[in-house]
């Protein structure tokens, strides 16, 4: 089985695509576990907040065949419906194992994970000592360290009856 962090975001129907996105994921990955959610600001494009989650897992899948998974996934959430406006489901390979490279244009691991805090905060709090294979330090620690200049906070978010955002969490970061 590998190990494999998959980044989704939201920002149309927001909870509604996220549990849909979730409930599919749990339907073939094994040991799903998922971090808090974040709303965030838009990046790079004009839209509504997005909300945005990592989730951790195992995988029988080659990585060609997650990918195609996914986009499967995502189109039954609209995301690629000639009318759709903004991002209904957004789902990404972020990490496949450990590895390093493009693969049939998948590039590993995922430049947004350094580049974008709605990546990298989830990630440091849901596998904080796991490694970034390029750069060979902790995902707490690149988080403790990155200066990136993206608003986002945590938002209250319930999956098959769990909190997946702890209150103080909530509480310590609160919306502006």
């Amino acid at each position: 089985m590998t190990p494999i962090f998959l980044g989704l975001g939201s920002n149309v129907d927001r909870e509604l695509r996220l549990a849909a996105g979730l409930d599919a994921l749990a339907g073939f990955l094994h040991d799903l576990r998922c971090s808090p959610v974040f709303e965030s600001r838009p990046v790079g494009i004009k839209s509504g907040n997005f909300y945005n989650l990592v989730v951790s897992a195992r995988t029988d899948l080659p990585l060609h065949e997650l990918d195609r998974r996914l986009k499967f996934i995502e189109a039954d959430n609209g995301r690629y419906a000639p009318e759709r406006k903004g991002l209904p489901l957004d789902i990404d390979v972020l990490l496949y194992d450990d590895l390093i490279g493009s693969f049939d244009g998948l590039v590993l691991p995922r430049a947004e994970i350094l580049k974008n805090a709605f990546v990298l905060w989830p990630l440091a709090l849901l596998a904080p000592e796991a490694v970034h294979p390029e750069a060979g330090r902790t995902f707490a620690e690149l988080w403790g360290e990155a200066r990136i200049d993206q608003q986002l906070w945590p938002a209250p978010f319930q999956w098959r009856g769990a909190e997946l955002t702890p209150a103080e969490l909530i509480g310590a970061y609160p919306a502006p």
